[in-house]
């Protein structure tokens, strides 16, 4: 591989680097404006479908603007040094996204058959890896690896495609994608290819212009194609170049750094096909969508999914500049637990139009999804079974350090099979699996202090009698009964902080002011947020007790007495007020509705008919 540049040109590239970018942005901007008006006319446009979230006829086939702006900012910046003359990647990343970009043209214009873009995607990423790896024999590469690069190659590329579900998603995400890894993988890649990532993340700031919700304008496959074609191809290349990055795989790296399209892809493949459908068949149940189904706005889902980007590529940094890979890998691992938990969490929320849940519901594989976080099962004790070793090992990483670490670890290699053991018959014996994790709560701390009770001196006595307290700690086994009671309880909680958070941020409740914190109140208050289908937020209480004013009660806030209630309504958007007890009546209630009345908000009263 040629050598980097030396430090008196880092200054010339950065400039480089940010002319291309902003030339990427305007002709974007620019492609964006001929593309809008070209499309109807050439019939470029994707009407209103059940399958589709859009509700209006919308332009497509904006991937011409971002191919336009990624190669005119690459282009220009190629011709005005001397980068033309390094040898490297760049030019097989380049045709191989062009050669997407034709085939996403076809796709929007003539319908390709699913299979047909499978095969043509095959196809340009197997003559791309052997670009890659180069005619001569010497060169070529383990068959498994040949397959490998062939399959992920077409696989970024049907996973940007996949993406391309909501207005302004797959763009930002991708621009994203392609800023860390232009960051970090820059040794790897070499300037030009650092060149054309930067150039695509302007391409796409421009076209993003267009296709902010609500979008004037779709990417269509011609751009997704293309976007997935370099950001699958340009991961590729570090495999050829391993020895660039000397801290960590780059694999790792670009995992975590496209961890929204490939969490969404694997999600979408995994549910369709458990609900019997087509993997190829479009519809409104990725994961942008069971977001809105929760009650985030289009706007919410869409930064949520840039929120999990940035973290997976904040990831990537922390590892890629971390001491050690041992001492941030745990960091991936709670990572990752993170996200299998997002995606248990909404594999049971229905999709936007129910079709796809229904499905599900009705397919054989219902109880297991249903089942697999909230009783004893497989799923449950494999997630136990990781947070174990982490914790383990974390409690080994806290108590020791440098050479002394290097002196314990091979007996936290030889101990961890007997306290995985010891551990997770400790949870099965405290019941812990029979409880069910969306109402987990105070109650459920004494089947975690259980587990732990038993877990660790069982851990403590089967170490010590085998190795006869010869590289044994109690400091250790005391950190991981710490760590592991936080990671089980914060596992089991997470659920519920979902639906807190899905219940508070729904677009589609009402936000209720809740008359009386009493335990009436409490009891409300707990069933708005529970039970989705009442369609409740609640944002305030209202009492007379004085002793509760200013006060937090359920996570709601106490904002004064009767007298307040005029005001309250009015500076937090209260839609209605529901009366919690029978007590609140007479005077008291006559005021509440009169008051009410003067800013007509409707008064309701807890009963029956409200369940």
């Amino acid at each position: 591989m040629r050598p980097s540049p030396s430090r008196s040109r880092s200054p010339a590239d950065l400039t480089l680097l940010l002319f291309a970018f902003v030339v990427a942005t305007v002709v974007a901007i620019a492609g964006g404006v001929a593309v809008r008006r070209v499309a109807p006319v050439i019939g470029a446009v994707v009407p209103q479908r059940q399958d589709r979230w859009h509700s209006t006829p919308t332009p497509t086939m904006g991937g011409m603007a971002i191919a336009a702006g990624t190669l005119a900012g690459f282009a220009l910046v190629l011709a005005r040094t001397d980068l033309l003359t390094w040898s490297g990647a760049w030019l097989p990343v380049g045709l191989a996204a062009i050669g997407m970009f034709i085939v996403g043209v076809f796709d929007d214009r003539l319908q390709m058959s699913p299979l047909a873009k499978l095969v043509s995607s095959l196809a340009i990423g197997a003559f791309f890896v052997f670009a890659l790896a180069g005619a001569e024999p010497e060169g070529a590469l383990p068959w498994w690896a040949t397959l490998i690069g062939t399959i992920w190659f077409a696989g970024i590329c049907h996973a940007m495609n996949l993406q391309d579900n909501m207005d302004g998603l797959a763009a930002g995400v991708a621009l994203i994608a392609a800023a860390f890894m232009a960051f970090l993988l820059q040794p790897a890649l070499g300037v030009p290819l650092v060149l054309l990532l930067v150039s695509l993340a302007g391409g796409l700031l421009g076209f993003l212009y267009w296709n902010r919700p609500p979008a004037r304008l779709f990417m269509g496959d011609c751009g997704s194609l293309f976007i997935g074609a370099i950001l699958g191809g340009t991961a590729l290349v570090p495999a050829f170049r391993f020895n660039a990055l000397s801290l960590v795989s780059p694999t790792v790296l670009v995992v975590l750094i496209l961890v929204v399209p490939l969490f969404d892809m694997s999600f979408v493949i995994m549910l369709r096909r458990l609900a019997g459908r087509k993997a190829s068949r479009g519809g409104t149940d990725h994961v942008s969508h069971r977001l809105a189904s929760l009650g985030f706005s289009e706007r919410s889902a869409v930064r949520i999914l840039y929120l999990l980007g940035l973290v997976g590529g904040g990831t990537a940094t922390l590892l890629a500049h971390g001491s050690t890979f041992d001492t941030t890998l745990p960091v991936v691992a709670i990572f990752a637990v993170a996200v299998v938990l997002l995606g248990l969490f909404l594999a049971r929320v229905p999709a936007y139009n129910s079709e796809d849940f229904i499905a599900l519901q009705k397919s054989s594989f219902a109880p297991f999804l249903k089942d697999l976080a909230f009783r004893w099962h497989f799923g449950q004790v494999m997630l136990d079974l990781v947070l174990i070793t982490i914790c383990y090992y974390g409690a080994y990483r806290l108590r020791f350090e440098n050479d002394t670490l290097v002196a314990f670890l091979p007996y936290f290699t030889a101990s961890l099979p007997v306290v995985l053991g010891c551990q997770l018959a400790g949870l099965y014996v405290s019941g812990l699996y029979q409880r069910s994790w969306e109402t987990f709560g105070l109650r459920d701390l004494a089947a975690v202090g259980r587990a732990i009770a038993v877990g660790l001196p069982l851990s403590v006595l089967a170490p010590s009698y085998f190795y006869r307290e010869i590289g044994f700690s109690y400091g250790v086994y005391v950190i991981d009964a710490l760590l592991l009671s936080f990671a089980i309880v914060a596992t089991r909680v997470s659920f519920r902080l979902m639906n807190l958070v899905a219940s508070t941020r729904n677009k589609r409740s009402r936000r209720v002011l809740v008359y009386g914190a009493g335990s009436f109140g409490q009891l409300l208050v707990r069933e708005m947020r529970a039970n989705p289908d009442w369609q409740m937020n609640p944002v305030a209480f209202i009492d007379d007790d004085p002793m509760k004013a200013r006060r937090w009660i359920n996570g709601v806030p106490v904002r004064g007495d009767l007298a307040f209630l005029d005001a309250a309504i009015r500076r937090y958007s209260i839609d209605e007020v529901v009366l919690s007890s029978p007590k609140i009546n007479g005077d008291v209630e006559h005021r509440i509705r009169e008051v009410c009345a003067s800013i007509q908000r409707p008064v309701k009263r807890l009963d029956m008919r409200i369940r």
